[in-house]
C-alpha cells in the first residue's frame, strides 16, 4: 500500500494524511462514482426491449449489450486494481470517470448495434479503472477503525441501492424521455464526480509495492476471456457443434491455461494464485460467480417476459424488480453477521437452494401468469437466496488473506461476479434461443405461437439456471468449510 511523504522521527505520528480534512466531502465524491457504476449494471436492461426496437437488432444479439459491460468491467478489474498501485489512484480515478462519461455520451447518440455495443464495453473499461481506484482511496483515507466502519457502510449501502435505483429511473427515463437517457444520465453524475475529484484530490507518490505491470498475464487472460464468451455467444446462433463456436471456446480454454502457467513464472503477477488456492476464498469465488448469472439471467430475461409477455411499461417493469431488490438487501443484512459466528458454508448453500425453488417456480410461467401470484413470490424467494450468497461471499472470499494481497482478493470476487455474469448469459440466450426454435417446429411462427416460443425460450433459461444453483450448493457446501470464520475487524476489505 503506498503511503504519504511525511516528516521523520516522532512528529510523524501528528501528521494527518493529506486527505484528511476533505475526507467525508471525497466519500461523497466516491459514492457518487460508485454509484454510477452500480447503476449501469442494471440502468440498461430495463431500455432493452426499447433499444431493440429502435436500432432493430435481433434477440440473438442484445444479450451483448448486457456482455459488454460485464465483459470489459470483470476482464480488466484485476488490471485496474494493479494499475492504482502502480500509476496512483487519483489519475486512474479520474481517467475512469472521463471515459464513463465520454462513453456513456457515444451510447447515448449510438445510431446503430456495433456502436451501442462498444460503448456499453468502453464504459466497463473505464469501471474497471474506476472502481479499484475508488476502493484504495477509502482504504488509505480513512485509518480509523470506527470511521473506516462508517465509510464503508455509506460504500456498501450505495452499491446496494445502485440495483434498485437503477431498475426504477432506467424506467423513467425510458417510458417518459427514451431509452437513450438510461446512457446520457451518465454524463453528468460522472462531471459532477470529476470535478469533486480535481478539486479535492491531492496528488501522491507512486505505490511502494512492486513498479512493474504483468502484461504478458493481463494480455492472456483478457484475450482468453474474450475468447471464450464469444465462443459461448456464437452457440445462440451458429449452434454448440459449428467449428467457430468450438474454435473459440477451446482458444478460451487454452489461453487461460496458459494464464495460469504465467501467473506462477513471473514475479509480480496479475492474480497471485495462492489467492485462490484457498479452499474458503476458491469456493466463495465460485459462490460470487455463479450468483452472478442468477442476476443477468433475472434481470435480463424477466425484463423481457414483463414487457413483451405480461404488457407492462418501462416503469412498471423497473417498479417490478423492487421486491427482488428488498429481498437481497434484507437477507445480505441478517446473513453478513453468520460468516464470524457459523461460517460461510451454511447460509451460501441454503441461499443457492432458496434461489433456485424460485427460479423452478419461474419456469412454470405462461402466457396468462400474474405477477402477485406467480412473479412476486418467486422474485423474493430469489432475493432472499441471493442475499444469503451475496454477503458471505463477499465476506469470506477476503478472509485471511495476507495484507498485501488484500486488493486482488477484493478484485477478483468482483471479476468472479462481472465474469460469471457474462459467460452465464452466453450459454443461457444460447440454451433459450434453442428451445424457442424447438418450439416452433411444425409450428405456425406468428401470432400466440410466437410469444409461447418467447416464454418458452425465457423459462428454459429460468429452469438451467436453477439447475445451475442446485449444482452449486453442493459445489460450495463441499468446498466451503464449516465453522465461524474469525475476522479482523480493522483489515480492510478493499482494494489497494
Amino acid at each position: 500500500m503506498s503511503s504519504v511523504q511525511t516528516p521523520p522521527a516522532a512528529a510523524t505520528a501528528a501528521v494527518p494524511h493529506p486527505h484528511h480534512a476533505a475526507r467525508w466531502l471525497i466519500l461523497g465524491v466516491i459514492a457518487l462514482a460508485q454509484l454510477m457504476v452500480v447503476l449501469d449494471s442494471s440502468i440498461v436492461n430495463i431500455a432493452l426491449p426499447n433499444a431493440q426496437s429502435d436500432l432493430s437488432f435481433g434477440d440473438e444479439s442484445r444479450q451483448w449489450i448486457v456482455t459488454a459491460y460485464a465483459l470489459g468491467f470483470g476482464s480488466l478489474l484485476l488490471l485496474g486494481g494493479r494499475l492504482s498501485d502502480v500509476v496512483g489512484r487519483k489519475p486512474m480515478f479520474i481517467a475512469g470517470l472521463l471515459g464513463f462519461a465520454v462513453a456513456s455520451a457515444l451510447g447515448g447518440a449510438a445510431t446503430s448495434f456495433e456502436l451501442l455495443v462498444a460503448a456499453r464495453g468502453a464504459q466497463g473499461v473505464s469501471a474497471a479503472l474506476l472502481a479499484p481506484a475508488a476502493l484504495s482511496l477509502l482504504t488509505v483515507i480513512f485509518v480509523d477503525a470506527k470511521e473506516r466502519a462508517t465509510a464503508f457502510a455509506v460504500f456498501a449501502a450505495v452499491s446496494g441501492a445502485g440495483g434498485a435505483v437503477g431498475v426504477i429511473l432506467g424506467g423513467a427515463l425510458t417510458e417518459y424521455l427514451s431509452w437513450r437517457w438510461c446512457m446520457y444520465v451518465n454524463v453528468p453524475i460522472a462531471v459532477v464526480a470529476l470535478l469533486g475529484a480535481l478539486a479535492l484530490l491531492k496528488k501522491e507518490p507512486r505505490a511502494e509495492r512492486g513498479g512493474r505491470i504483468d502484461a504478458p498475464g493481463t494480455i492472456v487472460v483478457v484475450a482468453g476471456l474474450v475468447a471464450l464468451v464469444y465462443g459461448l455467444a456464437e452457440a445462440e446462433v451458429k449452434g454448440w457443434g459449428s467449428a467457430t463456436t468450438l474454435g473459440f471456446i477451446a482458444l478460451g480454454v487454452v489461453l487461460l491455461a496458459v494464464f495460469v502457467a504465467i501467473e506462477t513464472r513471473v514475479a509480480h503477477p496479475l492474480l497471485p494464485l495462492r489467492v485462490v488456492r484457498d479452499r474458503t476464498r476458491g469456493g466463495s469465488f465460485v459462490a460470487v460467480g455463479v450468483v452472478g448469472i442468477g442476476f443477468f439471467s433475472v434481470f435480463l430475461f424477466m425484463t423481457f417476459y414483463l414487457s413483451t409477455v405480461a404488457g407492462f411499461g418501462p416503469l412498471k417493469t423497473g417498479l417490478a424488480f423492487l421486491p427482488l431488490i428488498a429481498g437481497v438487501t434484507v437477507a445480505a443484512g441478517v446473513s453478513s453477521p453468520l460468516v464470524g459466528r457459523i461460517g460461510p458454508k451454511l447460509p451460501i448453500a441454503s441461499g443457492f437452494v432458496l434461489a433456485a425453488v424460485g427460479m423452478f417456480v419461474l419456469s412454470r410461467l405462461g402466457l396468462d401468469s400474474g405477477y402477485v401470484i406467480h412473479v412476486l413470490p418467486a422474485f423474493i424467494v430469489v432475493g432472499v437466496g441471493f442475499g444469503f450468497v451475496v454477503a458471505p461471499g463477499f465476506s469470506a472470499a477476503t478472509y485471511g488473506v495476507d495484507p498485501d494481497d488484500a486488493g486482488v482478493a477484493s478484485a477478483m470476487v468482483n471479476t468472479a461476479q462481472q465474469i460469471g455474469g457474462s459467460i452465464g448469459i452466453a450459454v443461457l440466450s444460447a440454451l433459450a434461443s434453442s428451445a424457442a426454435t424447438d418450439f416452433l417446429v411444425g409450428r405456425d411462427p406468428s401470432g400466440v405461437n410466437a410469444a409461447l416460443a418467447a416464454v418458452e425460450s425465457y423459462t428454459t433459461a429460468f429452469w438451467w439456471t436453477g439447475a445451475m444453483f442446485v449444482a452449486a450448493a453442493v459445489v460450495c457446501g463441499a468446498l466451503l468449510r464449516h465453522g465461524a470464520i474469525e475476522t479482523d475487524g480493522d483489515a480492510p476489505r478493499a482494494m489497494h
